[in-house]
């Protein structure tokens, strides 16, 4: 099945049928000196590791099943985990985690009312955890400054860009004061990651997009892939559900304005009625920051990228189609600028 096959921690992950016509999910897990993933572990975008504290923890996903964490952590909100049906180990130290295959639309294929009510099942749950998620001495698996090491360490540590990229004729689809925003936000990430860093913490899933969520026949949200499961910012989740949401293109970017309001509004008074004590505009202002924070390099990769198509292009129609691309991608690019605007303010 589809995965992130530049994860040294992911062996594969397959749709395993059975004698009774149904099926189930297979997900491999390679422990960092194993000899499939000891030399390259270190060459990859997505190194793992045996230390708990990492951020790509290579058990951190088998922990969260075998104690039963996932499937309990938003349970009393309505999202739950897939089931586990058992947990193997090989002979060479690698895991096999067996999972419900849950059947049913994903976050691609639902309504925006289902993504924004998602996300008010998911406000009910982080208030919850609000202040007191578990200690390292109680959970010592549980990811924690996931995102200052995955802006580190993570595929998109670093970005080659130049000054004069910004003003190339290539990327004037967005509009200057758009640019001139994403690259102070390139400029001033570090104190974009602070201001999320500031934020008020809770228990954060750190890999919801779309793909990642399924309505199952109940029409309960199942949620997926818990292997960045940890503490993390209010808001942190919904800015990546948001975001991760067009970045693919199976989501129409035109529709982000609206995508946009209806995850913000539902995780606003999810909140709310979790019992979080914070107020909207602190929910909204934490939701800008750690969008920014998270995607600081969007921009700036997007526009480096074009401008090193069109200088190195000789196709008459490439500076066409780059001016197209970076057109389809100017409502993420605006949204991008607007909240950076806020927090670099």
């Amino acid at each position: 099945m589809p995965h992130n096959e530049e994860n040294a921690a992911s062996g594969g992950v397959f749709r395993v049928p059975d004698n009774g016509g149904r099926s189930r999910i297979l997900k491999i897990f390679r422990p960092p000196a194993s000899p499939t993933t000891g030399p390259q572990a270190a060459a990859t975008a997505w190194p793992t590791s045996a230390a708990p504290d990492h951020f790509n923890y290579w058990r951190r996903e088998v922990e969260a099943y075998e104690s039963g964490f996932a499937h309990s952590a938003f349970r009393d909100a309505g999202i739950r985990a897939p089931s586990l049906h058992s947990l193997d180990t090989r002979a060479d130290g690698s895991i096999e985690l067996w999972l419900e295959d849950v059947v049913g639309p994903s976050g691609f294929e639902v309504p925006t009312q289902r993504l924004g009510r998602f996300a008010h099942e998911l406000g009910v749950g982080q208030a919850r955890w609000a202040g007191r998620v578990p200690s390292s001495a109680e959970l010592p698996w549980l990811s924690r400054g996931w995102l200052a090491q995955y802006l580190r360490h993570g595929p998109h540590a670093t970005v080659d860009i130049s000054d004069a990229d910004w003003d190339d004729p290539a990327v004037r689809a967005w509009p200057a004061e758009t640019r001139h925003s994403l690259r102070r936000l390139w400029e001033s990430r570090s104190q974009a990651l602070d201001a999320a860093t500031a934020c008020a913490r809770t228990l954060c899933h750190l890999d919801l997009w779309p793909a990642n969520l399924i309505e199952d026949s109940s029409g309960t949200s199942v949620l997926i892939d818990w292997a960045f499961v940890g503490e993390g910012a209010v808001g942190e989740d919904p800015a990546n559900l948001i975001v991760d949401s067009v970045t693919d293109g199976l989501i129409d970017m035109a529709s982000l304005p609206e995508l946009a309001e209806a995850i913000t509004d539902g995780y606003v008074k999810g909140l709310a009625e979790g019992g979080w004590a914070g107020s909207a505009d602190e929910t909204r202002a934490a939701i800008a920051a750690c969008a920014v924070a998270k995607y600081s390099w969007l921009g700036a990769q997007v526009v480096a990228s074009a401008a090193n198509d069109r200088k190195g292009g000789t196709d008459p129609g490439r500076d066409d189609a780059t001016f197209e691309a970076m057109e389809r991608s100017k409502p993420l690019a605006q949204q991008l600028a607007q909240w950076s605007d806020a927090v670099l303010r």
